[in-house]
């Protein structure tokens, strides 16, 4: 696997929300002056869900705007900041936060390589069981739900407290699908919204 020591993923898997926070919170080990300058973030990165990636979008004044990766105009410290990407990694879309030095106008591209290279490397060997527990973590909560919660009359009994997702169908339109019921196509439809 690609190993840049100048860059350190910090953060196995997805970070959701919660994860997120911790994350950017989180106090990476250095000097006080490594601190100070932001030499002591720089180079680190975690995944992310999309939802995160667009709620940052939205939320904060952009420093950095791309197709494939933004700055917020906030820096963490001296000329550090964060930068979100989105970058395709066999054939699907993933969301990545990382912290660049903005002063060098090649640092998000350089960290952008570095992401690839170290995902693109790994082995694409998820699980069912994983994909569908993936799926459901990347799926917006109006999306997804427990079967028969709302009205256990909709369910047989058997399904009642199963998870549920929203499925377009072509030809007959959105409809609401146990998790564990998706095919192998809807899956990898799926997973690139919500890949960890």
């Amino acid at each position: 696997m690609p190993n840049n020591p100048a860059f350190v993923k910090i953060h196995d898997g997805i970070a959701g929300e919660g994860e997120f926070f911790q994350l950017l919170n989180m106090p990476p080990e250095g000097s006080a002056e490594d601190l100070r300058s932001g030499k002591a973030h720089a180079g680190r990165w975690f995944e992310i869900t999309h939802d995160i990636h667009e709620e940052m979008f939205d939320r904060l004044p952009l420093r950095l705007m791309r197709h494939d990766m933004f700055a917020p105009s906030e820096l963490v410290a001296g000329t550090v900041g964060s930068v979100y990407f989105e970058i395709v990694v066999h054939d699907r879309k993933r969301w990545f936060h990382g912290y660049c030095d903005l002063s060098d106008r090649n640092s998000p591209d350089t960290m952008r390589a570095a992401i690839l290279a170290h995902e693109s490397a790994l082995p694409d060997t998820m699980t069912r069981a994983e994909k569908l527990e993936a799926i459901w973590k990347g799926t917006h909560s109006d999306y997804r739900g427990i079967a028969g919660e709302a009205d256990p009359d909709a369910w047989p009994p058997a399904d009642r407290g199963k998870r549920a997702i929203l499925v377009y169908e072509p030809g007959v339109g959105t409809v609401i699908k146990l998790l564990e019921c998706l095919s192998d196509k809807e899956i990898a439809e799926r997973l690139p919204l919500c890949r960890t």
